[in-house]
């Protein structure tokens, strides 16, 4: 149980920072207002750098149902343990989507652009076209899986700098990768904050984009795949 609480209490720092510094850009009347790319994609990577150091110790700071299925993939987490782990995190990322919209509950009401609201809470494509959204989101996803992999390896471990190196990676992905879907790169990051999108009393908030939601699912599945079997590959005995 203790393992849960911390994969809740870590996905939730991570949205609630994640999508705060999306909030803090686009909505009204915020100091941010304007930062731009460049501060959402640090403020992403500071978030999931402050998430992992909390949940690091006691559930291994998935925080990703993509981190989670790829541990499974290779023997590294029991499949008994995969739905706890899954909904926990789900959970999180629904907890911290509401504490970002009571935040800035005074500027949502009054921000009237439905586009910028709903990319404080999930993410939707530049372009629109499925094939390639989903490529987008399985090459991002594997980037991050197999990175993780090697840094959970025994003779790279860090410690609580574990935390560093991920958040670096994220950085990464979303200054190189992120521009054709927002990279949303785990499901749980991109449902639970669609699911309080759609739940939330919110002023103008327009559709919460379901037709698109199972993009940043399945991709993510995909890629944590791939990147279990690639890493699979590289370490045969």
């Amino acid at each position: 149980m203790e393992a849960l609480l911390y994969e809740f209490i870590g996905t939730a720092v991570l949205i609630l920072l994640g999508n705060g510094v999306v909030a803090n850009c686009l909505l009204n009347k915020t100091y941010g207002h304007g930062g731009g790319w460049i501060v959402i994609t640090f403020g992403w990577a500071m978030a999931v750098f402050t998430g992992v150091l909390i949940a690091a110790a006691a559930s291994g700071a998935h925080l990703n149902p993509a981190v989670t299925l790829a541990f499974a993939y290779l023997g590294k987490l029991h499949w008994s343990k995969v739905m706890g782990y899954l909904l926990a995190q789900l959970a999180g990322a629904f907890t911290g989507a509401v504490l970002v919209w009571l935040m800035y509950k005074q500027h949502y009401d009054r921000s009237e652009d439905a586009a910028a609201i709903k990319a404080s809470f999930c993410t939707a494509p530049a372009i629109h076209q499925t094939g390639w959204n989903l490529l987008s989101e399985a090459i991002g996803t594997f980037v991050l899986v197999y990175a993780v992999l090697h840094m959970a390896a025994p003779a790279a471990s860090l410690g609580a700098l574990d935390a560093l190196p991920v958040a670096l990676v994220v950085l990464a992905i979303g200054l190189s990768l992120g521009g054709a879907t927002g990279y949303a790169i785990n499901p749980a990051r991109d449902l639970g904050p669609r699911l309080a999108h759609a739940l939330l009393p919110i002023q103008h908030k327009g559709s919460s984009g379901w037709r698109y939601a199972l993009v940043p699912i399945i991709g993510p599945v995909i890629g944590s795949a791939l990147a279990a079997f690639a890493w699979h590959l590289t370490h045969l005995p």
